[in-house]
């Protein structure tokens, strides 16, 4: 591209005349003449577009407005509109603030005027600026004009409102700027000048240096140049104290902390009191234990309230009337030691003979120091007072010289500042161990239950009794504690009333025992052994069933409090879904041995503490009941709601009968833990069952598990599944569905007031037999019983020929036409939807029996 500089007659450089003088010869005229036309440049002349008018020279002040313009001219046809663009430094404006105007000045020709606005000047402004057009590959540049700025100084750095300690040295900047320069400056403190024109620190940028202050004062500053004086704004410095030192902690105690400081220096400003903040180690720097305020001249504090043998974090600052100083650093103390808050836990003794075992466990509450020992004291009517330290050890062995009739004791824990509260003291009546056998003998029972008791049978001084975790109607269940060979077994202990219970229900309740201890399943109460204990007001001894301790209780109670406890959490489907299928492992297991259930429900199945379910009858009759059982005539209390449509009928319990009740206490899991048919009573359940009711799906239960349940309740028992089939449909719906995570933990709080919080989650490992068609079971045998036994455990009969139902009693309905009857495949799996009611109870349940098949 050609680029050339137009001149105008505005140009700002003077004109020189182009005339040539009477003697000019004639090569002096010619290089006149292209000295000439380089002037209005070789490009113009070429084009026909000039520059008539360059922009001036402007000098103007900070923030006035300043206008300058050009002006082009185009000769000649063919010439279109141009836009006029403005440089500065050579540079394009992107962003200029210009107008054009274009006006015709003769038939070949017209001016273009362009004025480029700046509303308030600012420094930044300053420089040359220009115009330039082009036309094809030509350029043409106007001459350069400037802007310059005159005035009186201005402050891009002025004193600051500042705090500083007293006596430290500080400095503080002023800079003031042209045009026109020089710019010197005077600094002001107080009002009062600190320095004149002709000293160095005069000159601009100005640093004033001060070694200290002891009072607040005001800081400015005046900037000096040809065009006068203007001053800048006033900077406050504010003089604080400095920080407390030679803090010392003194006079530590286990509950309490002396400290004790030298204030700072505050100038002329006396300090009027200083502030203590106390927190423990670690914690966050806004949650204080305390904040004290210490008024002046006192420099000491004495913290009270700590806990013992605990780090707390400690700082000060100090208050004038002009403010607070810096905090001090954070000084990390320790109180002492102090002695246990509570005394040990879980005491427990056993005596045998003339040696006694005491045991218990480490204090609950807090140590407040470093635990040292125990100290055991113990005594008897014949012998002295013994006091015994036993280190860290947390059992002790006592041998007596001779047996004892009791024995009292209590333990208490000890650190380096002393001994905690003793225990209550206890007192163990021991029992003969010789009367064992002769108690069994006065119980007059059958030899056989005798025999079976025989291998079960547990020293009753091997067993300790604890608190009382139910009490019912015919006995109550305390927790208890088992001597073992090398370790203590904490029990579960089930005794009778033996005052309200005749002697044949006292023998139920140990042949019940003895079926038990055939058991051995991990998804079914096991019997750890039966004892006697003499009852002082009856002339027999009284049996005690010792069974395995669940931690977290009967799953009813369970699904209850995770909904409506005090503080309730959501049940994953997971964790139903697993609640299921343990129970029909036991249900399966105990099938298998022949043994018919009879009251299977929520209320009878315990978790332990590993959150597996075992089938069992832990519960008492008088808070299992509780309204859901319904008297007949001179029958025994009833599960109505959880019992088989055929039971209701004619007392015929069988396998299947069990499998009704499963179906039952799967809606009771899917609820978490809702009663049964809500709204219908007791006396009512018969008929509303006759009619083809059943219990209605929950709002959140998986269709697949809805089906298992509608299966369990089809009017024909033969048509129900089996458990070893529920069990394989269940461990399927629980391996399709998304595992759990097995970090996550939730928590049910079992108990009132402080009980012990089950960790909820993670799948059993230990899964059921798999399934094979020919594992699969033909009908449950049958077997009549009567209702008011109180073992819930019946043998079912090995010959199915003894006791057969007929269609009648059993109420089942026969399929119209030559429908076949396939075995159920437990590798399937099916999960149908239960189908919709029809016209008539036996239209209906015909259909779902032919669906489920």
């Amino acid at each position: 591209m050609m680029r050339s500089v137009s001149d105008s007659h505005t140009s700002p450089t003077p004109n020189r005349s182009t005339k040539p003088s009477a003697t000019m010869s004639g090569s002096s005229f010619l290089a006149l003449f292209l000295t000439t036309l380089m002037r209005l440049g070789c490009a113009e002349l070429l084009s026909g577009l000039h520059f008539v008018e360059s922009p001036k020279n402007v000098t103007s002040s900070l923030g006035k407005p300043v206008a300058v313009q050009c002006v082009l001219r185009a000769d000649g046809e063919g010439q279109g509109p141009l836009d006029v663009l403005w440089l500065k430094e050579g540079q394009q404006l992107e962003f200029a603030d210009t107008n054009q105007m274009q006006l015709p000045e003769d038939e070949n020709g017209w001016l273009v005027i362009s004025e480029l606005k700046i509303e308030e000047v600012q420094l930044s402004d300053m420089g040359s600026y220009q115009c330039a057009v082009s036309s094809g590959e030509e350029e043409i540049l106007s001459v350069e004009g400037y802007i310059e700025l005159e005035g009186l100084p201005h402050f891009s750095v002025e004193p600051q409102d500042l705090s500083v300690v007293a006596n430290e040295e500080l400095s503080l900047r002023c800079v003031a700027h042209g045009p026109p320069d020089p710019v010197r400056v005077i600094w002001l403190q107080d009002g009062a000048p600190l320095n004149n024109l002709k000293d160095p620190i005069s000159l601009s940028p100005s640093t004033l240096n001060i070694s200290g202050l002891n009072k607040t004062s005001s800081f400015s500053c005046e900037a000096h140049n040809r065009k006068g004086v203007a001053s800048s704004g006033t900077g406050v410095v504010t003089v604080l104290p400095s920080q407390p030192h030679d803090i010392k902690a003194e006079e530590i105690t286990n509950s309490s902390i002396r400290l004790s400081w030298h204030m700072g220096f505050g100038g002329i400003y006396p300090i009027s009191h200083c502030i203590v903040q106390v927190k423990a180690s670690g914690e966050d720097s806004d949650e204080f234990i305390s904040s004290q305020t210490v008024s002046a001249p006192v420099t000491s504090r004495l913290i009270s309230g700590l806990e013992a043998f605990s780090r707390y974090d400690l700082r000060l600052a100090c208050r004038s009337s002009e403010g607070i100083s810096n905090w001090t650093v954070w000084m990390s103390v320790s109180t002492s030691e102090g002695v246990p808050e509570s005394a040990p836990d879980n005491v427990t003794a056993v005596v045998n003979g003339t040696e006694v075992v005491l045991r218990w466990s480490e204090p609950p509450g807090k140590m407040k120091g470093q635990l040292q020992g125990y100290m055991m004291e113990y005594s008897a009517p014949n012998m002295e007072q013994v006091v015994v330290d036993t280190g860290l050890d947390t059992e002790l062995f006592v041998n007596l010289s001779a047996p004892l009739s009791n024995v009292s004791f209590r333990v208490c824990a000890y650190t380096g500042a002393g001994q905690g509260p003793w225990t209550p003291l206890q007192t163990i009546t021991l029992i003969p161990a010789e009367t064992g056998q002769s108690r069994v003998n006065s119980l007059g029972i059958s030899d056989e239950l005798k025999q079976k008791l025989q291998d079960v049978m547990v020293d009753r001084h091997k067993l300790t009794l604890g608190k009382t975790l139910g009490e019912g109607e015919f006995g109550s269940v305390m927790e208890g504690s088992l001597t073992q060979e090398d370790s203590v077994l904490k029990v579960a202990v089930k005794t009778m009333k033996i005052a309200i219970c005749t002697r044949t229900e006292m023998e139920d309740f140990l042949r019940e025992a003895a079926c038990m201890k055939e058991f051995d399943h991990q998804n079914v109460m096991r019997l750890l052994g039966v004892c006697l204990q003499t009852v002082e007001s009856e002339g027999y001894p009284s049996p005690v069933v010792i069974l395995p301790y669940m931690k977290h209780g009967d799953l009813h109670s369970y699904l209850l409090y995770s909904r409506l406890g005090d503080a309730p959490v959501y049940l994953p489907s997971q964790m139903l879904v697993k609640f299921m299928t343990d129970i029909a492992r036991g249900m399966e297991y105990l099938s298998g041995k022949n043994f018919i259930h009879r009251d299977l429900a929520a209320r009878n199945c315990m978790l332990n503490e590993n959150m597996n379910v075992c089938v069992a009858d832990f519960g008492l009759s008088k808070k299992i009941y509780n309204g859901d059982y319904y008297r007949q005539g001179r029958i025994s209390k009833m599960p109505v709601k959880w019992i088989a449509i055929e039971s209701l009928a004619d007392r015929v319990y069988t396998t299947k009968s069990d499998v009704w009740s499963f179906g039952v206490t799967m809606w009771e899991i899917a609820t978490r833990g809702q009663t049964p048919y809500p709204g219908v009573e007791n006396s009512e359940i018969y008929d509303y069952l006759r009619q083809g009711n059943r219990l209605k799906q929950p709002p959140d239960c998986l269709d697949s598990i809805y089906s298992l349940m509608f299966s369990c309740w089809l009017l024909s028992p033969k048509d129900r599944p089996s458990f070893e089939i529920l069990r394989c449909e269940l461990e399927k719906v629980l391996e399709d569905l998304p595992s759990q995570d097995p970090d996550e933990i939730l928590y049910v709080n079992m108990e009132e007031t402080s009980g012990e919080l089950g960790a909820v989650g993670g799948r059993d490992p230990i899964m059921g037999v798999p399934c094979a068609l020919g594992a699969l079971k033909g009908s449950g045998s049958v077997a009549t019983v009567e209702v008011h036994h109180p073992s819930r455990y019946v043998i079912c009969p090995q010959h199915e020929n003894q006791r057969l139902l007929n269609a009648d009693s059993m109420e089942s309905l026969s399929l119209t036409g030559p429908v076949p009857t396939p075995l159920l495949q437990p590798s399937s799996c099916s999960t149908p939807v239960p189908p919709s009611e029809g016209p008539s109870p036996e239209d209906r349940d015909e259909r779902k029996r032919a669906l489920w098949q």
